[in-house]
Parts: C-alpha cells; sequence; structure tokens
C-alpha cells in the first residue's frame, strides 16, 4: 500500500516531530510511505479568507502532488476537513478538476480515520501510562467525523486512561484566522476549554489538530499552567510523547 503523508505546512514549521510520529506509525503499520518534497500549505487559510484564486491553485497542486497515491493521510482535522469539504467548492466550475478531486476524494483520510477503518491496526508502538483527557477538533469532528477513532486506538494501550472532559466537542477557540481576526472572543473560548482541561483531573489532554494544540497549550503557559501536557494524538500512539 503506497501511501502519500501530507505533512501540512502548520506541522511541517511548528512542529515537524508530529509528522516524524505519524511516518513511523504508518509504517510500523505495514505501508510504503512518500512524502512529496513539493508540498506546502492545503490552502485553507486563503480559503476561510476569501482569496479563493489562491486557494484554488493551492488545491490543485494537491491534486497534481497526491492523485497518484493508493491513499493520502494527513494528522489534521483541519487540513484534512479542508480538502474532503471544500476542495469541491473550488472545483465547481472545472469539470476536469472536479473529476480528478472526486476520484481522490475517497482515499484522503485523517490519521486516525485511516489507521482505525481502513489499517484495521490491532495495536500500536507506543506505551504512554498515564490519564489523559481528549479534546475533539472542531473540524475533524464535524467535517470527518473523527470521535470514536482516536479514543479506540488510545483504548488499544494498556496504560492510558480516558477521562473525559465536559464539553470535549467544543471549540478551543482558535479557527485559524478567527484567532487573529477576534482575539477577545478566542480568548473567553480557549479559557473555558482550559478550565475544562483542569477540571477534568487529567495530567495531559490530547487532540489530533495542531492548530488546537497551539492555541490550548499557548493559553495554559501564559495563564501560569506548565505541567498540564499537550499532545497530540500521533505522539502518543507513536510512542514520541
Amino acid at each position: 500500500m503506497r501511501v502519500g503523508l501530507f505533512v501540512t505546512c502548520l506541522i511541517d514549521m511548528m512542529r515537524p516531530e508530529i509528522g516524524f510520529s505519524t511516518l513511523k506509525l504508518l509504517e510500523t503499520a505495514g505501508c510504503e510511505v512518500v512524502i512529496p518534497d513539493s508540498q506546502t500549505c492545503c490552502g485553507q487559510p486563503g480559503y476561510n479568507s476569501g482569496e479563493r484564486a489562491i486557494a484554488r491553485d493551492l488545491a490543485q497542486k494537491f491534486l497534481d502532488e497526491f492523485e497518484s497515491f493508493d491513499y493520502v493521510v494527513v494528522p489534521s482535522g483541519s487540513c484534512g476537513g479542508m480538502v474532503k469539504a471544500h476542495y469541491g467548492d473550488l472545483f465547481a466550475d472545472d469539470p476536469e478538476l472536479m473529476g480528478r478531486f472526486e476520484r481522490l476524494r475517497p482515499r484522503v483520510f485523517e490519521l486516525t480515520d485511516f489507521l482505525v477503518n481502513v489499517l484495521h491496526v490491532e495495536a500500536v508502538p507506543g506505551d504512554y501510562n498515564g490519564e489523559v483527557t481528549y479534546h475533539d477538533s472542531c473540524s475533524g469532528l464535524r467535517e470527518l467525523g473523527v470521535k470514536a477513532q482516536p479514543r479506540a486506538l488510545l483504548g488499544k494501550m494498556p496504560g492510558v486512561t480516558i477521562t473525559e472532559m465536559k464539553d470535549c466537542q467544543a471549540c478551543c477557540g482558535f479557527g485559524g484566522t478567527f484567532a487573529l481576526k477576534y482575539g477577545n472572543i478566542s480568548t473567553a473560548i480557549v479559557d473555558e476549554k482550559c478550565a475544562n482541561i483542569a477540571a477534568s483531573g487529567a495530567p495531559a489532554v490530547v487532540l489530533g489538530d495542531l492548530g488546537c494544540m497551539l492555541n490550548i497549550e499557548g493559553r495554559l503557559r501564559r495563564t501560569g499552567d506548565t505541567k498540564t501536557r499537550v499532545l497530540h494524538i500521533a505522539q502518543v500512539l507513536a510512542g514520541d510523547a
């Protein structure tokens, strides 16, 4: 099985170790993984800001880079959601590109969805021990249906106990450019998320989207919480946490 790994620009620039953890998980599961060197952004920031021409160019670039693979895996609900839920809008006026996209779309998967529903993994290499709580990212949950998958994988780790926080499905306040345009609202939302994490009693919060991860971790640290760990699901599953 030949898998194209879309690392995402945020992981590449901010937390490349998440990309390596994703690679480890896929290779351990028996995949031949290829990471196209020319990959950049999925186009979501431009799309959300009304820059459709830029977003469309990036979407076409994604097609060119990834349509030859058996599957495409994305360790981000946000970027995966952009590809699967919004590229169709960008290609709606171009039958040729739309056709190419429709052939690729069923082969694009968020990481945990791929591990559970395509590879049907029965074990993961990680040996994390401890209690965690899980934050569901908006895009992964609402655009891709990712909820049970990460919990199922964590459940395969004997040392992990999952304690659900209040409103685990609620937004963390990031929302990409939303956090920049509406800083006060974003801060109020992430403060509520941080309070729910603290109330869960878990010493670590796990999630599947680096945007949420940076927003939550940044707010925790700025408000004096230096102990709560904020971990990407790939790091935990791969044994890199």
